[in-house]
């Protein structure tokens, strides 16, 4: 039993189980936000210029319900509810374009990083130092020069 929470625990602590927690956190948050977003700014705008209270109101009934005498609903209606996924479809485009500038401008980013190291004059290497044998003859030169 030790040595499985041992293997969980050193599992849990890597870099990228945490990491990627993290990206389920914030993608949640998000996805909150951008329910939102849709919900509460976009669908009054869309439902007003369609006439409708509620988007989700918005509906195409293809048969009616049927009631008896009673009152009672003998067959349920059938309907397209386009309210409710075009809400939804408006919820994926926003995710994917907000995907799309956040991976744009991560490249662009990079890019920029990769143009600025090119563009770095390279330093150019010192000069090797002297061997002994060169240090060597300079010295019996100079000697010889003096004579």
């Amino acid at each position: 039993m030790k040595k499985l929470v041992a293997e969980f625990k050193e599992f849990i602590m890597r870099g990228n189980v945490l990491d990627m927690a993290v990206g389920v956190i914030i993608a949640t948050a998000f996805g909150k936000i951008t329910t939102s977003l849709v919900n509460d700014i976009f669908m009054p705008l869309i439902s007003w210029i369609f006439g409708a209270r509620d988007m989700t109101a918005l509906n195409v009934i293809v048969r009616p319900a049927e009631v008896d005498a009673a009152g009672e609903v003998v067959k349920e209606a059938i309907t397209l509810g386009f309210g409710t996924f075009v809400a939804t479809v408006i919820d994926f485009v926003l995710v994917a374009l907000v995907v799309f500038a956040i991976v744009k401008s991560f490249n662009k980013a990079h890019e920029l990083a990769k143009k600025k190291e090119e563009e770095a004059p390279a330093e150019e290497p010192a000069p090797p130092e002297p061997t002994k044998e060169e240090l060597l003859l300079t010295e019996i030169r100079d000697l010889l020069k003096k004579q």
